[in-house]
């Protein structure tokens, strides 16, 4: 079970991923969660870091969809102003989002890096996928609802991890 939803690499944050780091890993295309990965779950619009982290990586010819569960509106807001595209309530851990944004993005599963920030949804779901993943430590302390279940969960596999002495973000910071 822990295997399905371990990242392949733990980051402090987005901000820490540079074009150059994910060339050297054959990286061309990112799928990228929303909320507490890109910004708060509770902002609406990107930080002027964010807006030159996806510049940056633009410029790079890194492509980026966004890969959301959550409503339309929502996602579209924070989307449309940047020109990225976008896919709301995409079911994540379910597959069908990570299809639709590999197809989007043009690129085969060995060139596209999923960045999210939980372990249930994004890591499992691209992990299903044998996508590479990479989980960032959650820009915000606090959580929507749902979110609030599952960080739960993820406080046992971080026991586990420590306790087998796993190194994750905690330990990186």
């Amino acid at each position: 079970m822990y295997k399905l939803i371990m990242p392949k690499e733990f980051v402090g944050s987005v901000l820490d991923l540079t074009p150059e780091k994910l060339q050297a890993l054959g990286i061309k295309g990112i799928i990228t969660d929303l909320d507490n990965t890109l910004i708060e779950w509770d902002r609406a619009l990107a930080t002027p870091e964010v807006e030159q982290w996806l510049k940056t990586m633009k410029e790079a010819g890194i492509r980026v969809i966004i890969a959301s569960n959550n409503a339309e509106d929502r996602v579209k807001k924070f989307a449309e102003p940047l020109e990225l595209p976008y896919i709301y309530r995409a079911r994540k851990p379910l597959t069908g989002a990570f299809k639709e944004a590999l197809s989007t993005l043009h690129l085969p599963v060995n060139q596209v890096l999923m960045l999210g920030d939980q372990m249930l949804t994004d890591m499992m779901g691209a992990n299903r996928m044998k996508i590479y993943t990479m989980l960032v430590k959650p820009v915000a302390n606090s959580d929507g609802f749902v979110t609030k279940f599952n960080r739960a969960i993820e406080k046992r596999v971080y026991k586990y991890l420590d306790k087998k002495g796993i190194p994750t973000w905690e330990e990186q910071s």
